[in-house]
């Protein structure tokens, strides 16, 4: 895989901007969407409950083939609940925003009480602001910080939470100085600012931000100047946005041949390093730290669901499953509140695909993380995801 990164610069150049679109196409930002503050329609706790399911099918290639994933997700945890029942309606958005909020009021019409969907940031805003003037929750797929908020909140894995649990653990194992690396792209000022907020929280300190362009040329000149930078500042560890199929083994390779011994300064990195197995002999990620969610629950949903469908699911279709799961744990209270923002934040939060998840009051998630790190080209599980969650939501 990683001979990729020595081929011409033009392939490389191609290869950043497809993960640069990918996340902007998941996370393209809208206008903020407004409403009350405990928004939510009530429910009648003894009639199933009205969810509408917005997926991106309609724009055809691996779009159709995710909104199946979604709806089989979803349709596999309406099977698992207990004592609930759930009336679900598929509308498809085709990935497109002013269809997303077209489907979305219409599924208000046709009474939906919550919806679960879509999965693009601009198509969650939009859905979020058409219903809003209804009182009606959105749960989107979307991993997107800047449209969560109002009556929109986020399923997706976020920069925030991976960034809180990673610098967290470094902290209590006595790492309280920390410089920030980043992709010159909206992933890279995401978390960049994650980073930032992380290290605010448990009184550690940024001793410098550096930036590079997202090439492997642009890399490798500003290697020296940022492996310098990092070891003027003092720095314990350099926490690291890039992605472990793009930009990540171009970093860990030539970083430390600029000098940043990853023995001397810790790496951390925000994304999932177990993605790709073959970037575990790159010499940056050695002892590193990064996070994964609990793969024992990541593991059972992957089983049930080949059982059920005869394939391995998409990786981002445990979302609708835990969306589901959600509205199915508050619906069996019997509460007509259940679907309000309140009950949504409940600090318990909920058992999901991958683990333990809340929602946050400020639409975000908070996910329980294992953090991990490589030894002898192996993953290594130094502290396991939580269990449950201690104290309210945040």
């Amino acid at each position: 895989m990683f001979a990729r990164f020595a081929q011409p610069r033009k392939h490389v150049s191609r290869i950043f901007v497809l993960f640069s679109l990918f996340w902007l196409a998941a996370c393209g930002a809208g206008q903020f969407p407004t409403s009350g503050n405990q928004t939510g329609q009530s429910i009648n706790p003894s009639a199933p409950v009205k969810v509408a399911l917005l997926v991106p099918s309609g724009s055809g290639g691996t779009n159709d083939l995710l909104a199946a994933n979604l709806e089989n997700a979803a349709r596999l945890a309406i099977s698992d609940l207990r004592n609930v029942k759930i009336d679900l309606r598929v509308y498809s958005t085709a990935g497109n925003a002013q269809q997303a909020a077209s489907v979305a009021a219409q599924a208000v019409n046709d009474g939906a009480k919550i919806i679960l969907g879509p999965l693009f940031g601009e198509a969650a805003n939009a859905a979020g602001v058409a219903v809003a003037p209804a009182n009606v929750n959105v749960l989107a797929f979307s991993n997107n910080p800047t449209i969560a908020g109002g009556n929109v909140f986020i399923l997706g894995s976020t920069f925030q939470n991976t960034a809180n649990r990673l610098v967290s653990y470094a902290s209590r194992q006595g790492i309280s100085r920390y410089q920030i690396v980043h992709g010159a792209d909206l992933q890279g000022q995401v978390g960049r600012d994650s980073v930032t907020t992380a290290a605010q929280r448990v009184g550690a300190q940024i001793t410098g931000v550096e930036s590079y362009p997202l090439s492997q040329s642009g890399i490798h000149q500003n290697a020296r100047r940022i492996a310098q930078a990092t070891r003027n500042a003092g720095a314990q560890a350099v926490v690291l946005t890039a992605g472990v199929n793009a930009d990540l083994p171009i970093l860990a390779t030539s970083l430390p041949e600029a000098g940043l011994d990853p023995s001397a300064t810790r790496y951390i990195g925000l994304t999932r390093w177990d993605a790709a197995p073959q970037a575990w002999t790159l010499p940056g990620l050695q002892n590193g730290l990064f996070a994964l969610p609990d793969q024992t629950q990541t593991n059972l949903f992957k089983t049930r669901y080949a059982a059920a469908y005869g394939n391995q699911p998409h990786p981002l279709a445990g979302l609708a499953y835990d969306g589901i799961a959600a509205i199915g744990a508050l619906a069996a209270k019997g509460d007509a509140n259940a679907l309000t923002k309140r009950s949504l934040t409940a600090s318990q939060g909920f058992q999901g695909t991958t683990g333990i998840f809340r929602f946050l009051s400020n639409g975000l998630n908070e996910r329980g993380l294992a953090v991990a790190t490589i030894q002898n080209n192996q993953m290594v599980i130094l502290e396991p995801a939580p269990r449950s969650f201690l104290g309210g939501g945040s």
